[in-house]
């Protein structure tokens, strides 16, 4: 809604707007894109405009929709889910993704993954075996060996650390 509202303020014919993207009606000239880009800036957007940007940032929307938005998205491969949604060889897109990034595909998908169970863990409403189920591990102590393996911390040493950081409502 906030992009929305800068494009109509610059009065740009806008087709889409999904996460991480914009499709105009119309091709836009040098002075439009630095007026876009001078509007969005203080919002924390930026404007990306290289066709490999533009590729990255949409396997990184892509993979947060998956493990942030879609439970069932998970249940699928995720080479497959991003070669079908960006119409290119995977090959292409892990090249591409690590050459830009420096990190592979496997390891932003498993960094989501964790701050997704840290979330969940958070919000304390599912066990960890329905957090596990629900990201597609195939066990807990697999979940949990990621887990450590990526914050340091078992998963209910996490939950118990920010469990104790948080104040009761009546308390703020």
């Amino acid at each position: 809604m906030v992009v929305q509202n800068e494009m109509d303020k610059l009065n740009l014919a806008v087709k889409n707007i999904k996460l991480g993207e914009v499709v105009f009606e119309n091709e836009l000239s040098e002075e439009q894109k630095t007026t876009i880009d001078k509007a969005l800036s203080p919002l924390g957007f930026e404007l990306i405009d290289d066709k490999k940007s533009r590729i990255i940032e949409k396997i990184k929307n892509t993979i947060i929709q998956l493990v942030h938005h879609q439970d069932s998205g998970l249940r699928n491969n995720l080479s497959e889910v991003l070669s079908n949604e960006l119409h290119h060889d995977y090959n292409y897109l892990s090249n591409l993704f690590s050459e830009i990034e420096g990190t592979t595909i496997e390891k932003y998908f498993i960094s989501q993954k964790i701050e997704r169970v840290k979330e969940l863990l958070v919000y304390d409403q599912l066990s960890l075996s329905e957090i596990a189920f629900q990201l597609n591990y195939s066990s807990v102590a697999y979940l949990s060996n990621q887990f450590k393996k990526v914050t340091g911390l078992t998963p209910s040493y996490f939950k118990q650390i920010k469990e104790n950081k948080r104040k009761p409502l009546d308390q703020l």
